[in-house]
C-alpha cells in the first residue's frame, strides 16, 4: 500500500502563486533595508546547541528543535545511564546541534567570529527561515521566515529612530496600517525594583509580555506562581493601567520609579527617541506601551512590537536593543546592538486576508506562443529569444496540442497575451496577438510586439 504523503504540523508547502506573493513581501522589505545602507548575510540553518541554549530563557530553550547526533547516537551511553537520565541530561549526550530559533543569536555569533573583517558599526540584514517547537495555531508556525535588520557596534539612539523609520517605510510600501508599540527594558527594571522585586525582572517581563494574550488576571496568577509577592503584584496594577499620550505616560511613570536610577535612564532614552520622531512625518502610529516586555532575555533597552490595525493576528514585527550581554556571551564584551525582525508569514496572512497584494505580484509569463508545429516553432523561437533579452517574460507551449488545451493552459496560468503564428503570419512576418482579458486580437510586427508588452 502506497504511503500517504504528508508534511510535519506547523510547516507548509507554497504554490507558485503563494511564492510570487511571498517574494513581493521579501523584495519590498529587502528594498527598504538596502535603501538604508544595510548589507546582507546568511548563517547556517543549524547551530551548535551551546550557541543557542540559555539565550532565550527557560521557555525558549524548550522550543528549540534538537538534531540527533549522526550515526549510532546511543552507542556511548550504557543502559543504566539511559534509565537514570532525565530528558535534559540525555539530550546533552545525544544532540550537539539544533535548528536556529531566531536570527539574532546566530548573528551575534557571526559578529564575534568575524569581528576582524567587519566594519563597525555593522549594518546587516538577513532573510532566512527559523524553527520553533511551538504548538501550531493560526498565525503561529513551526517553520517560518524572519526578515531581520540590525545595527551593531553603536549605542546611539539614532539607530532606534532609523529602525522606526524602516518599519514605517516597509508598511507604507506594503499598504498596511500598523501601530508600533515601544517600551524600554530599563523602565521595566525600574518598575521591578520599585515594587520590591528587582531580582525577578525576568519572571515579571515574561509574564507581562503575555498580557494581550492572557489578560490581567492570568498574568497575575503567573506572577504568583513565579514567587512574586501579592503586595508587589498590587503595586504593579496601577502601573499596567497607565493611560494618556506618550509624554503623559512618561511623566506618570517617572513619578512612580523616581528612585530607580536605571528606570530614570530608560525614561530619558525614550524622551530622546520621541523628540527625534517629532521631526519626522511618519504614517505609522508610535505608542509608548508600558506593558510591552518582549520576553527574550537579551534585550536591555528600547523594545519594539508592531501590530496590524486592520486584522487581529498578534505581533508582525518585533525587536529591541541588546547591549554587551549577547556578544559578551561569545567572548566579545562591550558591543551594543539594536535590531528588529519582520515576520514575513504573518505579514502574508494579513495581506492575503485584506486582499492587498497587487495583481501583478502573481508571476506568470506576459505572453505565450501557441505551438502549431515544427515550422512555427522554428519561426517563434528567435522571437522568444529577442523578447527575453528585452526583459519580457515569455514562453512557448512545448507540444502542438489542440488549441483549446493550449488556451486553457494560458488562462489557468493568468497569462495576459497569447501569440498565434501560422502560415499567414510567417509569410507576412507578423504576429497575431490576442489579449486574453478582452479577447481583442491584432497583427503586430516584432518591434510593435516589444513596445506593446513593455507598455
Amino acid at each position: 500500500m502506497a504511503q500517504k504523503p504528508s508534511i510535519p504540523k506547523g510547516t507548509r508547502d507554497f504554490s507558485p502563486n503563494e511564492m510570487a506573493r511571498r517574494n513581493f513581501i521579501f523584495d519590498t522589505i529587502k528594498g527598504v533595508f538596502q535603501l538604508y545602507g544595510f548589507q546582507q548575510i546568511e548563517t547556517p540553518a543549524m547551530e551548535n546547541l551551546s550557541t543557542l541554549m540559555g539565550k532565550y530563557g527557560e521557555e525558549g530553550d524548550k522550543l528549540l528543535f534538537k538534531i540527533l547526533n549522526s550515526g549510532d547516537y546511543l552507542a556511548a551511553i550504557d543502559t543504566n545511564e539511559l534509565a537514570q537520565s532525565t530528558s535534559t541530561k540525555l539530550t546533552a549526550k545525544i544532540s550537539e546541534k539544533g535548528l536556529r530559533y531566531d536570527l539574532t543569536v546566530p548573528f551575534a555569533r557571526y559578529v564575534v567570529q568575524n569581528q576582524n573583517e567587519l566594519v563597525f558599526p555593522f549594518r546587516r540584514y538577513q532573510i532566512q527561515p527559523v524553527w520553533r517547537a511551538d504548538r501550531p495555531q493560526k498565525g503561529r508556525y513551526r517553520e517560518f521566515y524572519q526578515c531581520d535588520v540590525d545595527i551593531i557596534g553603536s549605542d546611539s539612539l539614532l539607530n532606534e529612530v532609523e529602525l522606526i523609520q524602516i518599519v514605517d517605510n516597509v508598511y507604507r510600501n506594503l499598504g498596511l496600517e500598523v501601530i508600533l508599540k515601544i517600551n524600554n527594558r530599563k523602565i521595566l527594571a525600574g518598575i521591578a525594583s520599585t515594587i520590591g522585586e528587582a531580582d525577578r525582572i525576568v519572571d515579571i517581563t515574561v509574564a507581562i509580555d503575555k498580557l494581550d494574550k492572557m489578560g490581567l488576571a492570568k498574568v497575575n496568577e503567573e506572577l504568583i506562581q513565579k514567587g512574586v509577592s501579592q503586595k508587589s503584584i498590587e503595586k504593579l496594577q496601577p502601573i499596567l493601567n497607565l493611560s494618556g499620550d506618550n509624554t503623559e505616560k512618561l511623566n506618570q511613570i517617572e513619578k512612580v520609579i523616581a528612585k530607580s536610577e536605571i528606570g530614570i535612564k530608560g525614561i530619558q532614552e525614550m524622551r530622546t527617541i520621541f523628540n527625534y520622531l517629532k521631526t519626522m512625518n511618519l504614517d505609522s502610529e508610535v505608542e509608548l506601551d508600558l506593558t510591552l516586555a518582549r520576553g527574550l532575555n537579551y534585550y536591555t533597552g528600547a523594545i519594539f512590537e508592531v501590530k496590524s490595525k486592520q486584522m487581529e493576528i498578534g505581533s508582525i514585527t518585533g525587536g529591541g536593543r541588546y547591549d554587551d550581554d549577547l556578544t559578551g556571551i561569545f567572548g566579545l564584551p562591550g558591543i551594543s546592538g539594536v535590531g528588529i525582525s519582520f515576520g514575513a508569514d504573518r505579514i502574508y496572512d494579513v495581506m492575503l486576508n485584506l486582499a492587498l497584494f497587487p495583481a501583478d505580484a502573481i508571476s506568470a509569463a506576459q505572453v505565450m506562443f501557441v505551438n502549431f508545429g515544427p515550422k512555427e516553432e522554428t519561426y517563434c523561437l528567435p522571437i522568444l529569444s529577442i523578447l527575453r533579452k528585452e526583459g519580457i517574460s515569455s514562453e512557448i507551449y512545448p507540444d502542438s496540442d489542440k488549441m483549446k488545451k493550449q488556451m486553457n493552459y494560458a488562462n489557468r496560468k493568468g497569462i495576459k497575451f497569447v501569440a498565434l503564428v501560422g502560415d499567414a503570419e510567417i509569410q507576412e512576418q507578423l504576429i497575431n496577438l490576442k489579449n486574453m482579458e478582452t479577447g481583442e486580437q491584432q497583427l503586430v510586427t516584432q518591434a510593435e510586439l516589444i513596445t506593446l508588452l513593455k507598455r
